[in-house]
């Protein structure tokens, strides 16, 4: 019961972990500029992601354009747009081969050291999916920081951190915690069923010591 429950509960953390990283793949808002300008006319917004930007004005709909080309992008942008779709292949395949491993699923035999290498295997790629996705997220947000404190930065080109970078943050914690939950779970029910073996191999070595002893001193006593 508890071992079906732990399951569930890494299972569920992984699939938010997952989303969370489909989302922040495909959310612009990985940097945000909100300013007014002097005149206090024009209120522009601009978003720029992995994939596109958008710019919105006052009392104009919002427009976004895909990049034309990955040399649009800067150096950050252009690793993390690798590495989040790295992670999110990861995460991906460590929800489903922990779907495939879990206690109530019948797709792998039911014997539960080949369940266990299965559950294992996901937490592991649970756990690399969250450190993939933990390098894009840190590195753009450390160059935002670089960036508004440097002087040297024109002020039109500062930008502020993103939904997406807080979002991104989130979804990894649940991956790592996800994989953590799994992994932890194979140990320490590997040692409690270890603990529980041994107990019932010693009293039936212990049986078949006495039942030896008793056949003989029958044999003995019959001989006599």
């Amino acid at each position: 019961m508890i071992s079906s429950a732990l399951q569930i509960a890494g299972l569920v953390v992984g699939g938010i972990g997952m989303i969370g990283t489909f989302a922040v793949t495909g959310m612009p808002q990985w940097r945000v500029s909100a300013f007014i300008e002097n005149n206090i006319i024009v209120f522009e917004t601009i978003w720029e992601g992995l994939w596109m930007h958008c710019i919105r004005q006052a009392n104009i709909r919002m427009q976004c354009k895909v990049y034309d080309s990955m040399l649009a992008l800067s150096a950050d942008l252009q690793a993390s747009r690798g590495l989040m779709c790295a992670g999110s292949v990861l995460s991906f395949l460590g929800f489903m081969v922990a779907v495939v491993g879990m206690k109530c699923t019948r797709c792998v035999p039911s014997s539960w050291q080949a369940k266990r290498y299965i559950i294992l295997t996901a937490g592991l790629l649970f756990i690399l999916s969250g450190a993939v996705e933990l390098i894009p997220v840190c590195w753009v947000a450390n160059t935002i920081i670089s960036d508004f404190y440097n002087p040297m930065v024109n002020v039109a080109q500062k930008r502020e951190l993103g939904e997406a970078l807080y979002l991104g943050w989130v979804a990894a914690f649940c991956l790592i915690a996800a994989g953590a939950i799994f992994c932890c779970f194979c140990c320490c029910f590997e040692k409690t069923r270890s603990y529980g073996y041994s107990s019932p191999t010693h009293y039936s070595i212990h049986s078949q010591h006495l039942h030896r002893k008793t056949e003989s001193s029958y044999s003995k006593s019959q001989y006599v």
